[in-house]
């Protein structure tokens, strides 16, 4: 159901019916008046408005907005550009305070990002869900190649020592990419240990 047409008394009244339908606030709705109503034959009889009532995209807009309001709240200097894919949504968040917004290895980034994909899903059921995703200032992409990086030199030293090695703890998305670095690797593999926030990736011989 991506649109509506309702009637009112009102424009104001159809398009409130429709919200009220929908349940999603007024800036995520593009509306076209078919008839604006008012007094009909000789001022006798009233013609109800009519209205249709159009869903953009609900996902990224509800994110948008959440966004937009937390950058607010913190009197942030902050913009985002948007990257669309089949199946994500990629916010880019640019400016001076944008390191406020990562925190400690990322750990603010990925809480943001938790909860912006909590409130978005609230809205799944009108369209095909679509995974939001946050960066700031190029973070993810730098800290995956670090990430990278330092996989395939712990998996060679893994090599030459036989011996496992047991990295720091990280986040299920930094874990992620350790695994994701090695998981071709002919002779070590990879697995995680311990519960979070203390979980850690081990790299060990096969």
């Amino acid at each position: 159901m991506k649109e509506l047409i309702r009637t009112g008394k009102t424009v104001e009244e159809a398009i409130n019916l429709a919200l009220k339908d929908f349940g999603v606030p007024r800036d995520m709705v593009e509306v076209e008046v078919l008839d604006e109503g008012g007094k009909g034959f000789l001022g006798l009889i009233s013609k109800q408005a009519i209205v249709k009532v159009v869903l953009k995209d609900v996902i990224k807009e509800s994110a948008k907005n959440f966004l937009k309001q937390v950058i607010d709240a913190m009197k942030l200097d902050i913009t985002f550009e948007i990257e669309e894919t089949e199946d994500t949504i990629k916010f880019n968040l640019q400016g001076k305070n944008v390191g406020l917004l990562i925190g400690r290895r990322g750990e603010t980034l990925d809480a943001l990002q938790y909860l912006v994909n909590v409130v978005a899903s609230k809205y799944k059921g009108y369209e095909r869900y679509r995974r939001i995703i946050l960066d700031a200032g190029n973070y993810r992409k730098r800290r995956e190649e670090t990430l990278t990086r330092l996989a395939r030199k712990l998996a060679k030293k893994v090599m030459e020592t036989k011996e496992s090695i047991e990295l720091e703890p990280m986040t299920p998305n930094e874990r992620r990419i350790i695994h994701l670095a090695l998981q071709d690797h002919p002779y070590v593999e990879t697995y995680s240990e311990g519960e979070e926030p203390n979980r850690r990736v081990i790299i060990a011989l096969k």
